[in-house]
């Protein structure tokens, strides 16, 4: 059985935390909210039930979660059209793909994640496609990457996972798979997470077969 690559997607994938961050707080302040300074940090990595009721508990928006997570995901799938791809990814996909099978493991909703997919033309590299709302718990709970595991009938031993956030990191390695780190600039994970992953890469240009094997101890 060929080994597996499960990528995340928003930060490691596409340059999107940015965008969500900012539809995220003009949603909380047009709508009668208090916004902070760490509220998209904290929110990275949550189901959309969890971030639509974070808005709505901590930072005072008193619409019900359901119509909040409604709103923000139209507003951020409309802005992800076309999605801003980081440099190398497009690259890094097609690298891994002839040796690798693919899987993605997304905090996003699966309309986000399908969207991009599908603009991006990366639908036909990925054998699966998890998103945290079909888990019980989003990351830094491992739920979303042991549901990958099981859809891609293959062991923890045997795949190494791709992110760039904290909650990400700690996501992967709680599901016992390698963590190839590629670290977020803008929202960069703490030295606690990042010693929980096997490599830490600067960017995806980095990010070859050579990696992953070492990543997973396959050679």
């Amino acid at each position: 059985m060929k080994p597996c690559v499960v990528f995340d997607l928003d930060g490691t994938l596409i340059d999107s935390e940015g965008i969500w961050r900012d539809v995220r707080r003009e949603f909380v302040q047009t709508h009668g909210g208090r916004w902070n300074d760490g509220a998209q940090e904290a929110m990275i990595g949550m189901r959309t039930d969890e971030w639509a009721g974070y808005i709505h508990d901590d930072l005072g928006v008193a619409l019900p979660a359901s119509a909040i997570a409604q709103q923000v995901v139209a507003s951020v799938t409309a802005r992800l059209r076309p999605p801003p791809v980081l440099p190398g990814a497009d690259a890094a996909i097609r690298r891994l793909a002839p040796a690798y099978r693919l899987g993605l493991a997304t905090s996003a909703s699966l309309t986000v994640a399908q969207s991009v997919l599908e603009t991006t033309g990366w639908k036909r590299f990925f054998e699966v496609v998890v998103s945290a709302d079909v888990v019980a718990r989003g990351k830094p709970a491992p739920d979303v990457y042991l549901r990958a595991l099981e859809l891609l009938h293959v062991q923890p031993a045997l795949t190494a996972a791709i992110e760039d956030s904290a909650n990400g990191i700690r996501s992967a390695h709680a599901a016992g798979i390698a963590v190839i780190a590629i670290p977020n600039k803008e929202f960069p994970p703490d030295a606690g997470a990042l010693a929980l992953a096997t490599r830490v890469i600067e960017n995806l240009d980095a990010l070859d077969d050579t990696v992953v094997c070492g990543a997973e101890g396959l050679l």
